[in-house]
């Protein structure tokens, strides 16, 4: 057949087929031969024990289609096939039958006690739990609900049930928890049957707070609770849950924590059982719709490395987010010991950047032959580990890294000719990998690992090209609004830092990422269930704008880390706070206007767009003067005032080419933070100053994207500078080199530089502008959309420039060409070849010059110069002041050509010709 349906979507976990309501989101996938393929209708065949159910859609629909069958009942099982039929009247075969099982509890069936050790001798003890149980023959079907305030791996007759770890990983667990639904049926045996659990307190016990604040958040031990549910051929059904029948005794885990490490004696065995306790005050648990964390890759050491000081360290050649795996043979009693870090500083082991996380793990040897050992209960960001106490020869194949995070489905690809900014996309992937590890977080590796709201506020679209993290982010979302106090967003979610207080870019998360799944997912239910949230949020930051609509005079993370702040006032950035926080009231009003239209709320969408114009007006009656010149004059004001769309048309060019200019002034060297960082090269590039945009991306110098690339990176830094270029660690306390915010550059990649973008939520309708940049050869980008592969690819080919590109069955695209030549196309894959764009002549950024060293160096000259521009134009006077003061690595000629009238350059040429010659006699 010329047409196949190759995938059915329903709202899963990667990997599973569980789903966590009894009317979950469908979705399908076709392949067609023929290009400009729609879809006319499609038949949806539902297989259940009570037989086959038919529906019918009409029209194009195939993402995120309502379930339109019966509810599912808890633990029904049942399949689905699909088969469409096309606008050209062809009808598919069915397709492969996709299973669906229902992995959600019913109401009030939740009858598990929480239990926990009952006499722990110390803090956040880990412990195993058992509970024998009798099991006659002929069991149908066995399923294990679970859930922990801590984490947990539960085991039947010593055999693990699934190869999840980090269960149910993190959730604010005093209002929410998440069990699991596992099908242990082969794991029963008729008799006599064990059932353990080994339990640690990981983000449950763990000291949340900064230096001395430091404390436990949710529990002193870490808590479980259970019920596995038997049901027999003959009907009869038993439940066996967590309660005070259960036993506990200390394991061979002796300590365990995600900043500490974890701590593990092969030589103890449980012996010492003892009742548990019975602690009753977990919340009703709830299905999971966040992906499962997993070990996902192992990766060998690529070198051994003896360092001054004499000690033994492995590079695995990437910054990684995991833990160890060794094989290792010698005396019982004998203790290995593995420390962390993510980098080396003077040949050492760098942990400085740690802070109070010790990252080290430790096994003690049973002395029974070859003994092989993972640490369980936690998980470090490392490139380098440091062994001590290995017995006998050491060999570094018996060393493994294990790489974990959540299994989320790999969606997205980015190639090109430039060797620096692909591994740059690397980092990218990388970074996200190891911060999307049941939440969100910053970092992977110090006493922090939280999921800061501004960071996914601003990489979101990122990370939805890259993976599916639809369900994750969904999840964590769910968290988000439970930690709403009066709509205030808290800098984390989940909360461990105190009281909410609001704060622009880092709240606004409420906002921004239900709407970023929407555009790159469809996913309206999110948009829908998030409404509330998003509405309580921007009323929260209305009010706190007040009558003049502007947010001003509070306390704002801001453009947080840019590169001019201190190493130690990271919010100390070159835009004020209050453009930043002005701007973000005007986002979140827009896009809750934006949702109320699509969800039907009209009254909603009016009275937010009013309050979006109120805004816009404010801001720009207030930091825009007429001229298009920003009260705060930095790159991430006028990026903020042009890509939220602040700005009129009028003055939106005027905005660019003063952000242009600044960029010059800077010597291509990023000049924004966390806030601008994501948006400066769209601000550069509809402004007409892709150039401009190019130089910035492909800048080596500190600070710029590429500069952690020549420094051996390998994830994306927290700083521009984490690491300093003498190989000296970034002097600040806060230096991360595994942080993602910064690499948020990759949605601009995707999107303008290889071309590939969409045009309708969930890529419907794609958009295709790929903008190839002098010194590439080519640019791709490969996308899993929820219809299907899109890809784009240009390549120079002489003077001309070759687009690539397959659009998916039933979506369009409309195609713009690197000269501006417009196509719109239908699905299939297609060709097109234009002439490539003109060399633009863009002042160069080169090391600080003789010239610029020589005028700086004469006051004579510096002042003839400053005189000549201010009778020129003053705020030109006022920039070259500026830009020798911070010792702008820009030839004066590059730094003033694109300014300056004929009068000006005669006399800049006049002084610098003298200069030169007096230079070039005196040596």
């Amino acid at each position: 057949m010329s047409i196949r349906i190759v995938r059915i979507d329903v709202d899963a976990p990667h990997g599973s087929d569980l789903v966590a309501t009894p009317g979950p989101a469908i979705g399908w996938v076709t392949e067609a031969d023929a290009e400009g393929w729609h879809q006319a209708s499609a038949e949806l065949s539902l297989t259940t024990a009570e037989g086959t159910q038919q529906h019918v859609v009409e029209g194009r629909r195939s993402v995120r289609v309502a379930w339109p069958f019966r509810p599912l009942a808890p633990r029904e099982e049942v399949s689905l096939r699909v088969r469409v039929t096309g606008v050209d009247g062809e009808t598919s075969e069915w397709s492969a039958a996709r299973r669906i099982v229902a992995g959600f509890l019913a109401e009030e069936e939740w009858r598990a006690r929480t239990i926990a050790a009952a006499a722990p001798s110390v803090p956040a003890e880990p412990a195993v739990l058992r509970r024998a149980i009798s099991v006659s023959s002929d069991v149908r079907r066995a399923t294990l609900y679970a859930t922990a305030v801590g984490v947990y791996q539960a085991a039947v007759n010593g055999t693990d049930v699934d190869d999840q770890v980090l269960k149910p990983g993190w959730t604010p667990f005093q209002a929410r928890t998440v069990h699991e639904t596992t099908d242990v049926t082969a794991l029963l045996r008729s008799g006599a049957n064990e059932i353990t659990v080994r339990l640690a307190g990981a983000w449950a016990t763990e000291r949340y707070g900064f230096r001395d604040n430091a404390r436990p958040m949710y529990a002193d031990q870490p808590r479980f609770a259970a019920q596995l549910l038997i049901e027999y051929s003959d009907g009869r059904s038993e439940l066996v849950v967590t309660d005070g029948t259960w036993e506990s005794a200390p394991g061979p885990i002796t300590a365990s924590g995600l900043y500490a490490g974890e701590d593990h004696d092969a030589r103890r065995t449980p012996q010492e059982w003892t009742a548990v306790a019975v602690v009753d005050d977990l919340p009703v648990p709830e299905a999971r719709v966040s992906p499962f964390v997993r070990r996902i890759e192992e990766r060998q050491a690529v070198e051994v490395i003896t360092t001054p000081g004499g000690k033994t360290v492995l590079d695995f050649g990437q910054n990684l987010v995991g833990r160890l795996r060794i094989r290792v043979a010698g005396p019982a009693g004998t203790v290995v010991t593995l420390r962390h870090a993510e980098v080396l500083e003077h040949g050492e082991l760098g942990t400085r950047p740690l802070r109070a996380a010790a990252a080290t793990d430790t096994y003690t040897l049973a002395g029974a032959g070859d003994e092989e050992w993972e640490p369980e209960f936690t998980f470090h960001g490392f490139r380098y580990a440091e062994i001590d106490g290995w017995p006998g020869e050491f060999d570094p194949a018996d060393v493994t890294a294990v790489v974990i995070h959540s299994d989320m489905e790999r969606t997205g690809w980015f190639d090109t000719s430039h060797a620096l900014v692909r591994q740059l996309h690397e980092n990218v992937v990388w970074g996200l990998r190891g911060n999307f590890l049941s939440v969100p977080t910053d970092c992977p590796q110090r006493d922090e690992r939280l999921g800061w709201t501004g960071d996914i506020q601003v990489f979101a679209p990122t990370a939805s090209f890259l993976y599916d993290v639809r369900g994750f982010l969904e999840s964590w979302l769910r968290d988000l609004e439970i930690e709403q106090i009066d709509g205030v967003v808290p800098f984390v979610v989940p909360n461990v830092l105190g009281p909410a207080r609001p704060a622009a870019a880092w709240g606004d998360a409420a906002t921004v990422v239900p709407w970023v799944l929407h555009e790159r997912f469809a996913d309206l239910d999110t948009l829908e269930r998030q409404y509330d949230s998003m509405r309580s949020w921007t009323d929260a930051i209305v009010a706190l704008a007040g009558e003049r609509r502007l947010w001003e005079g509070m306390f704002q993370f801001g453009d947080w880390l840019d590169p001019d702040a201190p190493p130690n006032q990271p919010a100390k950035a070159k835009t004020s706070t209050d453009i930043v926080a002005s701007a973000y009231v005007f986002r979140s009003a827009d896009l809750t206007a934006r949702s109320a239209a699509l969800l039907g709320r009209t009254s909603d969408a009016e009275t937010y767009a009013r309050i979006a114009e109120e805004v816009r007006q404010a801001f720009l009656a207030e930091y825009v003067t007429t001229a298009g010149r920003m009260m705060s004059d930095a790159q991430t004001a006028y990026a903020l005032a042009i890509v939220f769309d602040i700005v009129e048309p009028e003055r939106r060019q005027a905005l660019g080419d003063r952000l242009a200019e600044l960029t010059r002034l800077g010597g291509y060297r990023i000049g924004t933070g966390f806030v601008g960082t994501p948006i400066i090269q769209d601000a550069l590039t509809r402004t007409g100053h892709l150039d401009v945009a190019r130089r910035l991306l492909t800048a080596t110098e500190n600070p710029s994207w590429l500069y952690p690339v020549t420094m051996g990176a390998t994830t994306i830094w927290e700083r521009w500078d984490s690491m300093l270029p003498d190989g000296t660690i970034n002097p600040g306390e806060m230096t991360s080199f595994n942080h993602y915010a910064l690499g948020a550059i990759a949605d601009w990649l995707h999107r303008s530089l290889a071309g590939l973008a969409p045009a309708e939520p969930g890529y419907a309708r794609l958009h295709i502008e790929p903008r190839p940049l002098q010194g590439f050869d080519f640019a791709e980008a490969a996308h899993l959309t929820p219809y299907g592969r899109a890809r784009v690819r240009w390549d120079r080919d002489g003077d001309d420039i070759v687009v690539q590109l397959t659009v998916p069955a039933n979506t369009d695209a409309d195609v713009v060409l690197p000269d501006g030549q417009r196509h719109t196309v239908g699905s299939g894959t297609h060709r097109f070849s234009c002439a490539a764009p003109p060399v633009v002549d863009v002042p160069s950024a080169v090391g600080l010059s003789s010239s610029l060293a020589a005028i700086i160096d004469d006051a004579e000259a510096y002042e003839e110069i400053v005189d000549a521009l201010t009778q020129w134009r003053p705020s030109a006077a006022e920039d070259f002041r500026n830009a020798t003061q911070w010792g702008a690595r820009l030839a004066l000629e590059d730094r003033l050509a694109h300014l300056a009238g004929p009068d000006v350059r005669d006399t800049i040429a006049r002084r610098l010709t003298e200069l030169s010659t007096r230079r070039i006699a005196g040596a």
